[in-house]
């Protein structure tokens, strides 16, 4: 048997050796310098091998009473090494004993393989709708009931798509929780069929082109909307660009504004592209701008800069409260709401509206070939074209199209700048504002 001088004065040599204490318990010394104890045993008739920790961390006297532990569990007929691991997963299982722990951790698994900008979205979903209900829960007693009190709350609000969105999120931290050993069951893939379905009309769109010209009268008439909202608003509706793209919209991306071929450069990892794609940088889907749209950019870019904090702003249509930041989601879709389009127009409907418009007035005019290429105006991956995103694409012709829908659209209607505010207090209001006390100036609507 080993003495506690003999392990401590024990060094390394040229290569590993085993110092025996009896009953199947050494001392490993590697010739790194490191001293591990190990057990030897036998189990269903193989040879195996315990690890029980790293000398002086675990002394002999603790060496000794785990072997005479893993040789009580070989009495019981209990694999030693099998019930280490069993201990681990119950370690970690108990480490995340709450939903809202278990979803974070599955969260910053799953975030590995999907873009920033999905993922940002996921978590704000969880930390938003369920966290808040379920999160402080243990897992295992997280019942179907439970699930769809979270899920109905949602429903409440007549977000119906977000709805199924979360309980999709909340079956996959299951999923995960059950593979980790955390669950036994996902309660919330039982309640799918109790759901109320998406409302067929998600994406309503006007699509006669009095109705779309009345929405942007309308929608621009409104008193007090913030000057990015009104232009975020008119630029969707010149480019039929999808609504997430316009408000991540940046001034980097807008090329020769003032010039007779003004674009909007748009990088893959913002389009709806495979994974690979959107990290491919060669990839980028460029947008031939109309002289009404490049006016629009300009306007946003002018009001933005005379927003700036320090090394001046980042995005076209900076936020209401702070101008380092873009557009909320939603901001334009409540505009639309208060002018009366409820269930009638949406921010993403500009995009029906071009494709319908156009594709009739193509369709009249007996020019086919512009029906493919209105679908790739709108960004639409058809399997087998390769130069969908290819910056010169058919451009003559886009550009065309890109001007007689923005002529057709903006007859009548006021130029961009009578969006904007009559004045431009940003830093007056700020100084004004640092007088009474607040953090922060507003500028004007």
């Amino acid at each position: 048997m080993l003495t506690d001088a003999e392990c401590r004065k024990c060094e390394s040599g040229e290569k590993d050796r085993k110092l025996s204490d009896g009953k199947g318990l050494y001392l490993l010394v590697r010739k790194s310098g490191s001293k591990l104890w190990r057990l030897k045993y036998e189990f269903a008739g193989r040879e195996k091998t315990l690890s029980i920790g790293a000398y002086p961390e675990v002394s002999l006297k603790a060496a000794r009473d785990e072997r005479d532990r893993a040789r009580m569990q070989l009495r019981q007929g209990i694999d030693p090494s099998a019930e280490k691991q069993r201990r681990k997963a119950q370690a970690a299982a108990e480490a995340l004993n709450s939903f809202e722990k278990a979803a974070r951790a599955w969260h910053e698994d799953r975030s590995k393989t999907l873009s920033e900008r999905y993922s940002a979205a996921v978590l704000s979903r969880l930390e938003q709708n369920v966290f808040k209900r379920i999160g402080p829960k243990p897992v295992r007693e997280i019942t179907p009931a439970m699930v769809l009190d979270t899920i109905r709350a949602i429903e409440k609000r007549g977000a119906h798509d977000m709805a199924h969105r979360v309980r999709n999120h909340i079956s996959d931290v299951f999923v995960w929780a059950i593979a980790s050993g955390l669950a036994e069951y996902d309660p919330a893939a039982i309640i799918r069929k109790a759901l109320r379905p998406t409302d067929p009309k998600l994406r309503p769109a006007m699509i006669k082109l009095a109705q779309v010209r009345k929405v942007l009268k309308l929608t621009e008439a409104l008193p007090g909307v913030h000057w990015s909202t009104l232009l975020a608003s008119r630029l969707l509706a010149l480019t039929a660009a999808r609504p997430g793209v316009i408000r991540m919209a940046e001034l980097q991306e807008f090329e020769n504004l003032d010039g007779d071929a003004p674009i909007w450069r748009i990088p893959a990892a913002k389009m709806k592209l495979t994974r690979q794609r959107k990290r491919d940088v060669t990839w980028e889907f460029v947008i031939p701008l109309s002289q009404q749209a490049a006016a629009t950019a300009r306007a946003a870019i002018g009001e933005s800069m005379a927003c700036r904090f320090g090394d001046g702003p980042r995005w076209l249509f900076t936020g209401i409260g702070d101008p380092r930041r873009p557009i909320s989601d939603g901001t334009i879709s409540k505009i639309y709401r208060d002018a009366g389009f409820t269930n009638l127009h949406v921010p993403h409907g500009w995009r029906s509206s071009f494709s319908t418009i156009m594709n009739e007035r193509a369709a009249i005019d007996e020019r086919d070939r512009d029906r493919a290429i209105i679908d790739l105006m709108l960004a639409h991956a058809q399997a087998g074209v390769e130069p969908i995103y290819n910056r010169a694409a058919y451009m003559p012709r886009r550009r065309e199209i890109a001007q007689e829908w923005a002529d057709l659209l903006m007859k009548g209607l006021p130029g961009p700048e009578t969006l904007l505010p009559d004045q431009r207090p940003w830093r007056a209001v700020r100084k004004e504002a640092a007088h009474d006390g607040a953090p922060h100036g507003r500028p004007a609507h």
